[in-house]
């Protein structure tokens, strides 16, 4: 098992999304701690590092993984046209 962490900017952009939304996204970050690299994952390039992403609807989920400390750190939670800027 992964430990999933929340950075501060990934926690007010969780507090700003609607309940049913919030929900959902909820329960994609949780099932993140059993399998960080799910099919639906997609490798963010030029990052570097091992940086991913998850759609939830039309909101993305940013996170990086370390093996090593057996973390996700969930980065950003931001709808599809602001989480690449």
């Amino acid at each position: 098992m992964y430990e999933v962490v929340l950075s501060a900017p990934a926690e007010r952009d969780l507090k700003r999304l609607p309940a049913v939304l919030f929900r959902r996204v909820i329960a994609a970050i949780r099932a993140l701690a059993t399998n960080p690299r799910p099919p639906r994952a997609r490798k963010l390039h030029g990052s570097g590092r091992d940086d991913y992403r998850i759609r939830v609807g039309d909101h993305r989920v940013l996170y990086e993984v370390d093996d090593r400390a057996l973390t996700v750190r969930i980065m950003r939670v931001r709808h599809r046209r602001e989480a690449y800027r």
